[in-house]
């Protein structure tokens, strides 16, 4: 599992999420991105899951606390570019009525000199 995320201008995050969603790994990813959020303060994270091969219901948790936290905040969350069986997962679980879900994050996100790649590689061992 591997997470990249890039703080952009305009309190913007993009969290990249490669690899499974499950509950070994999930609770890795919640970290980064909290940390990011906290550190950040963004109005705007951006969940990409262009290259997510796998997620249980661990991934719907994944999303529905960075939605509670960002709310919170004042904030919002929008979901990029899922697998099509992700989507539907989402659909089905009320997630598209909650956030956006998009196909291209890009029109989002402005870059500049001050963008900043937080490249967070995940331990899977951490999650035990």
């Amino acid at each position: 599992m591997f997470t990249d995320i890039r703080v952009y201008p305009e309190r913007t995050v993009l969290a990249s999420i490669k690899g499974d969603i499950d509950h070994h790994t999930a609770k890795s990813i919640r970290s980064d991105i909290d940390r990011t959020i906290s550190d950040c303060d963004p109005k705007l994270l951006i969940l990409d899951f262009s290259e997510v091969t796998f997620m249980d219901s661990s991934g719907i948790g994944l999303v529905m606390g960075r939605y509670k936290l960002m709310t919170e905040r004042g904030g919002e969350v929008i979901i990029s570019e899922p697998a099509g069986y992700i989507r539907k997962v989402f659909q089905l679980s009320g997630i598209d009525k909650l956030t956006k879900i998009v196909s291209d994050p890009g029109r989002y996100l402005k870059e500049d000199s001050d963008t900043v790649s937080k490249e967070e590689q995940t331990n899977e061992a951490k999650a035990y």
